[in-house]
């Protein structure tokens, strides 16, 4: 059977493997239970043994990104960005050609173990990049300590992978749950609110972001007077901000993504709660969603790891060749997706290209001190990024630089038996 791209027009036989095309990144894959592969350099060199690196071998990176649902956009901008890295270095990382293997997880954590045996056990992959969901990144974790396959986590922020569940063999270049929400305590704290409400999904991600905010607020003498929940993917907001305009509350923080992001600010919006109860939240509340949230995200301030308009060269440099290359407007997501590159990039340098030299490729990779579009990107004990988290405010449709909300923020790595 075969079924149309609405990118490029064609028609793809489902399950065929085919050479992944950009525009493959900014649209909703069809077949979201297949698997689609993509050439970088040379397609013959695709049929090499993949443990010949003597012959020549291109290094197969196995992205396992949500392609399709609620969260499509960001599994594509992840993989364009990773891809955006590669073309600039020649089609090459650690002077490797790349072939790619995706693979849409549907940010389905029940599908998840299954979906990472078959990269790492059938397809082979040399090097797995996954995933946004943070449920379904667990599942990666797990099956990456028993493998020991070499894992860089580009967006889930679950505490317990660079916590409880660290390994050598895996790598953060995003966030921790807890890193951008902590500082966000003590700025609104100091913007005069002392009692507030809460608002995210009943999942892993929601509930770590909000109990990182939760910290940094108490610490800095504040009180979360109600820690409102919706199950995942659920948006429908109507009772939650009934509730909300019930308990009029000093101010909202929330942690929304993707296209329950809009929703919720649409939403909130509409009420008319805005311009009493001013809501904050997680910078993933308007990156990626900003054209679609339209004015109801003007004056929303969050705190996350980037801002849109961040004034250094890399950031700049960056933000211009993704839209030449992709056609739209970079975000956090495919300036993860970039860093992923970058840090495998130093790792495989160090060690001439060769994935099994390990030792000579984590030690490299846990000392990488990246030139980011974020700003200084190094990495703890745990492999968790340690960052710079800024304070946004949407003014004009764009995530705008406030101020720095606390630099060099470094997650505690609680339950991390890495040694120091």
């Amino acid at each position: 059977m075969q079924v149309k791209n609405r990118a490029t027009g064609t028609r793809v036989q489902r399950g065929a493997i085919r050479e992944a095309r950009m525009s493959d990144l900014v649209t909703p894959l069809l077949d979201r239970r297949k698997l689609v592969t993509g050439a970088v350099g040379l397609a013959a060199a695709s049929a090499l043994p993949r443990p010949a690196l003597a012959q020549g071998a291109p290094l197969k990176v196995g992205f396992m990104l949500p392609y399709s649902g609620t969260y499509a956009k960001l599994g594509q901008f992840i993989d364009a960005g990773f891809r955006l890295y590669v073309d600039q270095k020649g089609g090459k990382l650690g002077g490797r050609a790349v072939t790619y293997v995706q693979l849409d997880d549907e940010s389905k954590p029940e599908n998840g173990t299954d979906n990472m045996n078959r990269l790492v056990s059938r397809d082979k992959v040399d090097v797995v990049v996954g995933t946004v969901h943070s449920g379904v990144a667990m599942a990666m974790v797990k099956v990456a300590r028993d493998t020991n396959s070499l894992l860089i986590i580009p967006n889930a922020g679950a505490n317990d992978a660079t916590g409880p569940l660290c390994a050598p063999n895996i790598f953060r270049t995003s966030f921790s749950n807890w890193q951008p929400n902590f500082p966000m305590g003590k700025v609104m704290y100091d913007a005069g609110h002392r009692n507030v409400a809460t608002i995210t999904r009943r999942y892993a991600a929601g509930a770590e972001q909000m109990g990182g905010f939760k910290e940094g607020f108490t610490k800095a003498g504040g009180k979360v007077v109600e820690e409102l929940t919706l199950p995942f993917p659920e948006v429908e907001f109507q009772a939650l901000i009934t509730r909300i305009a019930t308990l009029k509350p000093d101010a909202v923080h929330c942690f929304f993504a993707g296209g329950g992001a809009v929703k919720f600010v649409k939403d909130y919006a509409a009420a008319g709660l805005a311009k009493s109860i001013p809501l904050y939240g997680s910078g993933f509340l308007t990156d990626g969603t900003l054209e679609a949230q339209g004015a109801a995200a003007e004056g929303i301030k969050t705190t996350l790891h980037y801002a849109d308009d961040l004034d250094n060269p890399a950031n700049k440099a960056f933000l211009a060749a993704f839209k030449a290359k992709v056609g739209q407007e970079g975000d956090i997501y495919a300036v993860q997706g970039f860093d992923s590159a970058a840090l495998l990039d130093v790792g495989l340098t160090a060690a001439g290209g060769d994935v099994a030299a390990r030792p000579k490729l984590i030690s490299a990779m846990e000392g990488a001190k990246l030139d980011s579009p974020r700003g200084p990107l190094s990495f703890n004990r745990a492999h968790n990024p340690i960052q710079n988290v800024y304070l946004r405010e949407v003014k004009n449709g764009r995530n705008a630089y406030v101020a720095v909300a606390q630099a060099n923020v470094d997650d505690p790595a609680r339950g991390c038996k890495l040694s120091a």
